[in-house]
């Protein structure tokens, strides 16, 4: 088990890199993690879903998606707290200090979970949440140490020397514990080095001074992570230089419950696009091509931010100058006349006007739609992903669907064409369709091979883990 001292230490990004570097030495590997916070998620082939970190590694491993791959997903939302998914499916909402008294119950079906893939794999891989000195969560925790006390698992620690203090938080880290989750800890390593690897060699030798714990390696800052699917939200303040001879300019809000952002990637890795982050705080430039509306958690509460913001009438503007609009899921709710929650779905019932860009309507009912699809978009361009979302959509502009998948009718266009919405997610990730995309936004036909480019970072990633981690130890480690 692979536990950091800190939240984004780069936990998932380890053992990605651990997942295809021991597939490539012809283990047969799984990663598991027993509880997730994100609203991130992919779907598995069964029809449920798991955190997109757990997808990644999957997919480092070469093993099909499973929902026992991560049992426990938190989604946060607005009023309501956090869905509470288990083993794939929608269980509850709960918000934070309910969900602490939950977490007995949830033990006994992580550890089914986890016993479920150890019995199929020569190895799991298991990474904690957060971080493992929140000692004032340890009670009934299933995240980090109560999972590998429960499960019996050797941890090991991970400290990121990128944000300082490394050796202060691996040995704090030690200090905090209780002796008998310490004694769980069997190495550590030292993530995102930058420089002369040399000068820190007395650094690792006084961490192991401190916990006692066996050096596993120093391992360097990986500059092609940014070209990996992002985790969480914490990826979208990350700073990018601008490409300032883009032919294409498209602008994505930021809101407070943005979602399923990995739909990004595909574009972010175009060098003929220039993808600027919009925050509420600021104004959607008038010479973007498109604007991008993704996912949202939380729709009703999302789409008031865009109102209250002034961006909401940015985007008409940009409409009116000829400009596209495109949405993705909530994205696409938020451009009808009118978003109604009947139930309560997000928080309390009630109804709020959309921008009015798409002559459909939404209500927030119903079961969530869990299914990957294939078909075709209204160009006939073939296009694959997966829906992911709680909500029905109705209208005139429905008459002209975004997307046919084998029949069945998704999505909206608007009379004149500039503003569309569909549910699909991984859009951009198909080659086909991103090329027409970037060609009718006035750039040239795409060169990317998406699913491909992905696939050679994660076996640069395994060479890099190889390199700077001592893969035997962790092995002689792993029970």
């Amino acid at each position: 088990m692979f536990q950091g001292t800190g939240s984004d230490v780069g936990k998932s990004l380890v053992v990605a890199a651990l997942a295809r570097a021991f597939r490539l030495r012809g283990l047969s590997v799984l990663p598991f993690k027993p509880q997730n916070m994100s609203n991130n998620a992919a779907v598995t082939a069964d029809g449920g879903e798991i955190g997109r970190a757990q997808a990644l590694q999957a997919r480092a491993a070469k093993a099909l998606l499973s929902v026992h791959m991560n049992p426990v997903l938190l989604k946060p939302q607005s009023e309501v707290g956090a869905q509470v998914v288990v083993q794939g499916r929608v269980w509850r909402n709960a918000k934070a200090l309910d969900y602490q008294s939950l977490k007995p119950q949830l033990m006994p079906r992580v550890l089914e979970s986890f016993d479920q893939l150890r019995a199929t794999a020569d190895l799991v891989l298991v990474e904690g949440a957060g971080s493992a000195s929140e000692i004032n969560l340890r009670q009934n925790d299933i995240a980090n140490m109560g999972f590998a006390r429960a499960a019996d698992v050797p941890v090991v620690m991970i400290g990121d020397i990128d944000r300082g203090g490394v050796i202060a938080s691996l040995a704090g880290t030690k200090l905090v514990l209780n002796s008998d989750d310490a004694a769980m800890i069997e190495g550590f390593i030292v993530n995102r080095f930058r420089g002369d690897a040399t000068l820190f060699n007395e650094g690792m030798r006084q961490i192991e001074t401190f916990t006692g714990w066996k050096p596993i390696g120093l391992l360097p800052f990986f500059k092609e992570a940014v070209r990996l699917p992002a985790e969480d939200a914490l990826a979208l303040g990350q700073k990018r230089e601008r490409k300032a001879n883009a032919k294409v300019r498209i602008a994505v809000p930021v809101l407070p419950h943005i979602s399923n952002f990995d739909d990004l990637d595909p574009l972010e890795a175009e060098p003929d696009v220039d993808l600027l982050k919009v925050r509420p705080d600021e104004s959607i430039p008038g010479n973007c091509d498109l604007v991008l509306l993704v996912g949202s958690k939380a729709t009703v509460a999302d789409l008031r931010v865009l109102k209250e913001s002034g961006l909401a009438v940015d985007i008409v503007a940009h409409v009116r100058r000829g400009g596209h609009v495109l949405g993705l899921c909530g994205g696409y709710q938020m451009l009808g006349r009118r978003v109604a929650d009947p139930h309560g779905t997000e928080g309390e019932p009630g109804a709020i006007e959309g921008l009015g860009l798409l002559d459909v309507e939404t209500e927030l009912d119903g079961d969530k739609r869990l299914q990957a699809v294939r078909g075709h978009s209204f160009d006939g361009v073939s296009l694959d992903g997966y829906e992911m979302h709680i909500g029905r959509t109705s209208g005139a502009d429905c008459t002209r669907p975004f997307a046919n998948f084998g029949g069945e009718l998704d999505g909206a266009v608007s009379a004149n064409g500039r503003v569309m919405g569909t549910y699909l997610h991984a859009l951009f990730a198909n080659d086909r369709q991103r090329s027409a995309w970037l060609e009718r936004l006035g750039g040239a036909a795409s060169a990317l091979d998406y699913e491909a480019d992905v696939d050679a970072v994660l076996d640069r990633l395994a060479a890099h883990a190889e390199q700077h981690l001592d893969l035997d130890a962790l092995l002689k480690i792993a029970r």
